[in-house]
């Protein structure tokens, strides 16, 4: 929680939707005046921090995106298919 303090914040669009809308970063007061850190260079170092989140939680899915009912189908058949060998053997 910010109280009383004026903060700089880079709020950065997302390069895939699918995973957050907008990524917000906080900069330090101190940042900018530091070894001659230009506001175009935090602008691109938060674009290049979304754009790695995204790249590495956006990839594909290990499991296909089917339906619930879909997977309860599957998971009974699997149970039935282990009963009926336990049953066979």
């Amino acid at each position: 929680m910010v109280k009383g303090i004026s903060r700089r914040a880079v709020v950065v669009d997302s390069p895939d939707p699918q995973i957050f809308e907008q990524a917000i970063f906080i900069v330090r007061n101190d940042a900018l005046g530091k070894a001659g850190v230009t506001p175009e260079q935090v602008l691109s170092e938060a674009c290049r921090v979304a754009r790695g989140y995204t790249a590495a939680h956006g990839g594909r899915r290990r499991w296909p995106n089917l339906p619930a009912l879909c997977y309860a189908a599957l998971g009974g058949g699997a149970v039935g298919l282990v009963w009926l060998l336990a049953a066979l053997l």
